[in-house]
């Protein structure tokens, strides 16, 4: 996986080892995550869980088990991590190097710093106060939507490259997918701040037999930063 994208090792058994990324290759992750989701939802002994950190917290322990195995033995995962910008603020999951130095498009990264960062949400936003049914893009009483914050760079404002998973526990992917789309279109058409219909979400592909989709979406984002790229991960729970 790796080869394909150019990624290259320089061993010396130090901190200061260095592993050389393109940009492209942090898609090639997510699409490695994306691969590992029906695996970690289907895993025998797993325990149902249906709350957001319940959830990412398994993934992310799965993810470190599975990684260790793979072309990715060199990252860690970590959950509610301070964003690298917005120190107040925590990121669901995020990618980290593991005793190197990564190099991505010659920003350098070491196990304290976020390689990439991933929102996750559930579909649908759970009932209560101060939430939105939207919420997977949009809060209207608050800033807790999930595109939303990388729009606004609350989350990722030092990167180009984000994820966000989809817990799906009711309905289906191509339903979801739908609805989020006339979400955007209703906010574009009575010109909620920044959103335009340039923020749709592209189906890239669906996998029914494992209950999995990958889509992907660019942002312009709040300020002077340059647009984000999303890919977003979506997996059915039942």
């Amino acid at each position: 996986m790796l080869a394909d994208e150019g990624a290259t090792r320089i061993h010396t058994g130090t901190l200061a080892e260095g592993i050389h990324l393109a940009a492209t290759s942090l898609i090639s992750l997510l699409d490695y995550i994306a691969a590992e989701l029906p695996i970690w939802r289907d895993r025998p002994g797993r325990k149902v869980e249906t709350a957001e950190t319940a959830l990412t917290s398994q993934l992310c322990a799965h993810l470190i088990s599975r990684a260790r195995h793979s072309s990715w033995d060199f990252l860690q995962f970590r959950v509610e991590e301070p964003d690298v910008v917005k120190k107040g603020r925590k990121i669901d999951l995020i990618a980290a190097p593991l005793s190197c130095v990564v190099w991505v498009e010659g920003r350098k990264h070491i196990d304290f710093d976020t390689l990439l960062p991933i929102e996750c949400k559930l579909l649908p936003t759970p009932r209560g106060t101060g939430r939105d049914k939207r919420e997977y893009l949009y809060n209207r009483h608050k800033s807790t939507g999930g595109v939303a914050r990388f729009k606004a760079g609350h989350h990722g404002a030092a990167h180009a490259i984000g994820g966000m998973i989809a817990f799906v526990q009711s309905g289906s992917i191509s339903d979801w997918h739908a609805k989020i789309d006339r979400w955007i279109g209703a906010m574009s058409r009575a010109k909620v701040v920044n959103w335009t219909t340039g923020d749709q979400i592209t189906l890239r592909r669906h996998e029914p037999p494992e209950r999995l989709a990958v889509l992907s979406s660019r942002h312009d984002r709040a300020g002077k930063l340059d647009p984000i790229d999303l890919r977003h991960l979506w997996i059915e729970m039942r």
